[in-house]
């Protein structure tokens, strides 16, 4: 183990936005510089006031900037980064890019290229957690190469199925078939699909579990094989498989189901010889039996939910292990304390469709300190802010913690009628009429709850 290594002394972070900032603050809490790449369209963003260097890498389109490997590498070793940071999206699970930065001698926050090829194949990840111990879905072993293939798993398993993209990822090349007929109808349609999104038209099938629960751990490895988990999120609040709302700890998961999973899965998780920052996902049927969906190998969206609960900074702990510090704690050291629920909110309009609805914020005011419990927001927009056309959506993330549940509801729910977002359309209406719903104050809610009860849409 390392005893008076030292942590990077400068770190590219190879993203935008709001994760971008969230990275530049736990890197200035740690002592390290940062270097900011930004696309033509993000020159004005507020984030890069707070780097220490940044460089331009290309025009609006994500294809031209943000997807440009060699760019962003190239931005690295002109700054003289020792690492690269991936936030979320983009590159955050390209195994290529992982290997490029590995063979240009610089460290990727996140786990090996290898680890990320082997989770981000659905069909083989699944495989793979199930030889490595944790409860799968059952459906077909790998990939159906067509159809025929598809409609013998499906007799053997049972309908309702579902038909999911290998390379997956967004709700991009789903298809639920409750028979026969549809399974038939709809499994070129989702290839093709898949094809165009992720350039790989695979496609594999397991049992559709209806009205599930969708839940998933944190974990942290490092390089010693030492792995832990941080506790369960509740992301079941969703539309067309995007989450809005997310929780921590989970209403339907009890401390005995936590601890029995929890062993599990950081066995699996060490058996792999994974590395860094994870979410294990899974879904929860009607009798709380808990099946692996996916493996995403980077920092998630929700993560501060867990921070919130924990007392612990994920990112910074990425960047330890990175930089090949074994963990900071142990299974015995994490306690998690209250209740935490995040609110992603888009820039987008929940009564069209959640058509995008870019423009200039003419007015953003969040109140940070909103009782019973405690807010935290992480966004890079203030007032004036022009939102670009060419990125996702979402212009902040409003997170609060209580003592109990309730008191986070309560919490959020004061926090988001005094927030002031003007010159756009939010989905800040919605998000009040979640929280204030009776299914969801109960905590009796599915994946396809919210489309169900607001849209009257069967999923």
């Amino acid at each position: 183990m390392p005893t008076n290594q030292k942590l990077f002394k400068r770190i590219l972070i190879a993203n935008r936005g709001e994760v971008a900032l969230r990275i530049i603050k736990a890197c200035q809490e740690s002592g390290i510089e940062t270097v900011a790449v930004y696309s033509e369209a993000d020159e004005n963003s507020p984030h890069l006031e707070q780097a220490d260097f940044t460089v331009c890498i290309g025009p609006g389109p994500s294809n031209q900037s943000y997807l440009n490997k060699e760019a962003i590498l190239q931005a690295a070793i002109n700054s003289e980064c020792q690492a690269v940071h991936p936030g979320f999206g983009f590159m955050a699970e390209d195994a290529l890019f992982a290997y490029m930065c590995e063979q240009n001698k610089l460290s990727f926050i996140g786990p090996s290229a290898n680890s990320i090829r082997l989770m981000g194949n659905k069909s083989v990840a699944k495989v793979t957690m199930k030889n490595a111990g944790l409860p799968t879905i059952p459906g077909s072993d790998g990939n159906v190469k067509a159809v025929n293939d598809a409609l013998t798993v499906a007799e053997k398993i049972g309908y309702p199925v579902l038909l999911k993209a290998t390379a997956g990822g967004g709700g991009k090349g789903i298809r639920p078939c409750k028979n026969e007929a549809e399974l038939k109808n709809l499994f070129a349609q989702a290839s093709m699909e898949a094809e165009k999104a992720f350039g790989d038209p695979a496609l594999y099938l397991e049992k559709l579990i209806q009205h599930g629960r969708h839940i998933e751990f944190q974990i942290l490895a490092d390089s010693y094989g030492n792995a832990i988990h941080l506790g369960e999120r509740e992301c079941s609040v969703q539309r067309k498989n995007q989450k809005l709302i997310e929780e921590s700890p989970s209403p339907a998961v009890d401390d005995n189901l936590r601890k029995k999973m929890g062993g599990i899965i950081c066995d699996a998780v060490a058996k792999i010889g994974y590395t860094n920052a994870g979410t294990i996902e899974f879904l929860m049927d009607k009798n709380k039996n808990l099946y692996f969906m996916e493996m995403n190998t980077r920092l998630q969206v929700e993560h501060p939910v867990t921070e919130m609960i924990t007392g612990f900074d994920i990112v910074k702990e990425q960047i330890k292990i990175a930089a090949n510090y074994p963990l900071s704690l142990t299974q015995d050291d994490v306690n998690l304390s209250g209740h935490a629920i995040e609110c992603r909110i888009n820039a987008e309009d929940p009564q069209n469709n959640f058509l995008p609805s870019p423009g200039r914020i003419t007015e953003f005011e969040i109140p940070q300190n909103e009782g019973p419990g405690k807010i935290r927001v992480d966004t890079h927009v203030r007032t004036g802010y022009e939102i670009p056309t060419y990125y996702d959506s979402m212009i902040c993330k409003i997170i609060a913690w209580g003592e109990t549940r309730q008191n986070a509801i309560e919490t959020m729910i004061n926090a988001l009628k005094k927030s002031s977002i003007k010159g756009i359309k939010t989905t800040i209406p919605l998000h009040l009429e979640i929280l204030s719903h009776p299914d969801f104050i109960s905590g009796n809610y599915h994946t396809a709850w919210l489309m169900n009860t607001f849209f009257n849409e069967e999923k």
